[in-house]
């Protein structure tokens, strides 16, 4: 189901029409689709059904709590980065006990704070992340349950910045590594081992590198076997890639099957941890053409949005589609720059688009519901955008404009 789809000549998300929202709460604005995103979370868990499973929604994708909210009340689980996620994923009505703690550089404190919730899993990193989780958990008396990150050495395929499976990346450590470090923790009276974990990186778009990557983990899974180490879950991460542009992911289905094969008769518990492919579609950013500057070498859109609100462009070269919230009769269509106005080079949303334009139009950017405001800053001391969340013909605002008096917030001139 499209849940962002034109009625003639006027795009709409779900059954509201994207103008009126805007009419309500200005722009810049992000919207997403209630509907896309339960429709996207289902696609995994009926993939899974059958096997037992986990679906940890990556937070890092989106982490606005309705958006939280709503996965939650789907049965979702959460993988998250930082404490502030699960203080985030507690707040939405998320289970802990559904909940993965990744990340390579965990604080003593978060991890604290994290066994104190009785989370699922810690991800752990490193030899050295291992030893202070031990520490943190003997004293407080607790039992942490983790599972190595390895990396599997597998090219993904994908933009560098997003790669993370490959022996140069920070994440994980390596297959030969792997069995030590999992040796250890078994000596550990306050760890407990339960599971092994790999994430090689986002937007894949073919199903090989998650193939090879498995072939890896189930070899030292059973090396692990034989060691007396025994596996209760396989954690594959995330990383599956959504269509912006020309690209052709295989669908979840096509994807959870080639694991499910791959596996055979292994009864073994399967956690995934997408983001990407649950929120990205879900969502829209709407910006408004201020200018329209024409130049012998450029012509270009001047809109209200900008780096700070979206900055995977800017950041990874990425494509974006990006539409008129009502087409409009006339004149033809023209090739446009569509820039904003924070002081970069850099500050683009898309170029060379063929658009029809008047100053005062309204442009849809797609794929913004992952890394879009969740990657969004302040620079230019710019307010950030609202996020709206629209269910059939109903409008909740799940997110507030900021304003100037929020930006200055906690700070403080120099006394006299």
């Amino acid at each position: 189901m499209d849940c962002f789809s034109y009625r003639g000549a006027e795009l709409y998300a779900e059954d509201t029409p994207v103008e009126a929202i805007v009419e309500r709460f200005g722009t810049p604005c992000y919207i997403y689709s209630r509907k896309a995103l339960e429709t996207a979370l289902a696609e995994y868990q009926s993939a899974l059904a059958g096997c037992d499973h986990l679906v940890c929604y990556a937070v890092k994708a989106n982490s606005n709590l309705a958006v939280l909210d709503i996965l939650a009340r789907q049965g979702a689980g959460f993988d998250i980065v930082s404490r502030g996620e699960l203080e985030r994923v507690i707040a939405a009505g998320g289970d802990p006990a559904k909940v993965v703690f990744s990340g390579v550089g965990k604080r003593p404190e978060e991890m604290a704070f994290a066994l104190e919730q009785d989370i699922a899993c810690f991800n752990v990193e490193s030899a050295a992340e291992l030893e202070v989780l031990a520490a943190v958990a003997a004293e407080m008396g607790k039992v942490a349950p983790v599972s190595v990150r390895v990396n599997p050495d597998v090219d993904a395929k994908t933009h560098p910045y997003i790669s993370t499976g490959l022996k140069e990346n920070k994440f994980g450590v390596t297959v030969e590594e792997a069995r030590q470090v999992y040796r250890r923790a078994a000596q550990l009276d306050s760890i407990a081992v339960v599971g092994i974990d790999c994430h090689i990186g986002s937007q894949l778009t073919e199903i090989s590198p998650f193939i090879d990557a498995l072939r890896r983990l189930l070899a030292l899974v059973d090396e692990l076997a034989g060691d007396g180490i025994e596996l209760r879950h396989l954690d594959l991460g995330g990383g599956l890639g959504v269509r912006y542009a020309d690209e052709t992911p295989p669908a979840v289905a096509d994807y959870i099957a080639a694991i499910r094969r791959e596996l055979g008769e292994r009864q073994v518990k399967l956690v995934f941890e997408p983001g990407r492919s649950i929120a990205a579609n879900a969502g829209l950013l709407v910006t408004r053409v201020e200018y329209l500057k024409p130049t012998p070498a450029h012509n270009f859109a001047l809109v209200d949005a900008a780096m700070n609100d979206l900055l995977r462009p800017s950041l990874y070269q990425a494509w974006m589609d990006i539409q008129p919230v009502r087409h409009r009769d006339g004149s033809e269509d023209a090739s446009w720059d569509v820039v904003g106005p924070v002081c970069e080079t850099g500050d683009f949303l898309g170029k060379a688009r063929q658009l029809r334009l008047e100053a005062g139009d309204l442009l849809a950017v797609s794929g913004a519901g992952a890394y879009g405001f969740t990657m969004s800053s302040n620079y230019n001391s710019r307010p950030r955008a609202p996020e709206i969340i629209v269910d059939g013909a109903s409008i909740h605002c799940a997110r507030e404009r900021e304003t100037i008096a929020d930006l200055m917030r906690g700070e403080h001139r120099l006394p006299d």
